[in-house]
């Protein structure tokens, strides 16, 4: 069931069942997308192959390269930026948010039954305003979806140490991996992000150590990687190119960068996934 205005709001629910058709991603470059594992599934997702069981809620950008799925069952929302202007948004339910973190963290939770019941209500209250042609379907979509959004960033600060961050160091962390997804292909330490932030460089780093999740520059690390891979991947580009688009201006360091990070230089992986997809 799709809803779309002609001043270009969208928004996409549906049920899914033995889904193996790339397809239905194929015009995800604008969209962000909520998915509702029922059955043991699997995503590849730029490179890597995810498994996520019953119950369990993933969410991804239009940042996220999906090249292979296998859904047994389960359930989509996908909705574009017109339609729910995530910048405009409370900052915990938008893009800046825990739960659209960006390219390179692929954010999930697990559903309990007593959620699981909300959420189920939730979604037929969604299908039955999609069939809606009066003037406030549209506002009523919007409400609907922030209520999704709400309930499931709750459930993701209950299950994630996030829920013991303080107010300010939260916002540290979503504000510097907003930034880092604006400014990856310029900007490489994390004193770079500290300046943006006006914060130090060990209140950066102190923060993400409450979290126990990896460093702020592992962080910056891991997303000029994920787009290296990319570029290698889905391109023609030469590495020279792609060293200089992300911006490496010695493509000697580029490669050291890239070898360090995957163990194989940015040729030999090129040819190692060209072998893989021919095979």
């Amino acid at each position: 069931m799709k809803f779309l205005k002609s001043t270009g709001e969208y928004l996409e629910i549906t049920e899914l069942t033995d889904e193996k058709n790339l397809s239905l991603f194929e015009d995800s470059s604008s969209k962000l997308s909520v998915i509702w594992f029922a059955e043991e599934s699997q995503l590849r997702i730029d490179g890597r192959m995810y498994s996520f069981c019953p119950n369990e809620i993933v969410f991804l950008t239009e940042f996220h390269k999906i090249e292979e799925i296998n859904i047994v069952k389960g359930k989509l929302l996908r909705f574009n930026r017109p339609f729910y202007c995530i910048l405009d948004h409370d900052s915990d339910v938008g893009c800046k948010g825990i739960l659209f973190f960006g390219a390179s963290s692929l954010p999930k939770i697990s559903i309990t039954n007593n959620d699981g019941d909300t959420l189920m209500a939730l979604w037929r209250v969604f299908e039955n305003e999609m069939e809606s042609t009066d003037d406030h379907q549209l506002e009523m979509l919007q409400m609907l979806l922030k209520r999704l959004l709400i309930l499931c960033t709750r459930i993701m600060k209950k299950q994630t140490s996030l829920s013991t961050l303080s107010e300010d160091k939260l916002t540290v962390v979503k504000e510097f991996n907003f930034l880092v997804e604006l400014h990856f292909k310029e900007k490489k330490s994390v004193g770079e992000y500290a300046e943006l932030l006006n914060k130090s460089p060990k209140t950066l780093s102190n923060a993400f150590k409450l979290l126990g999740q990896k460093s702020p520059l592992q962080f910056i690390q891991d997303r000029i990687i994920l787009e290296a891979r990319r570029q290698i991947i889905y391109t023609d580009k030469s590495i020279s190119e792609i060293a200089y688009e992300l911006g490496y201006d010695d493509i000697q360091a580029f490669s050291r960068f890239f070898k360090k990070m995957e163990n194989l230089s940015p040729s030999d992986y090129r040819n190692k996934y060209a072998e893989k997809e021919t095979a």
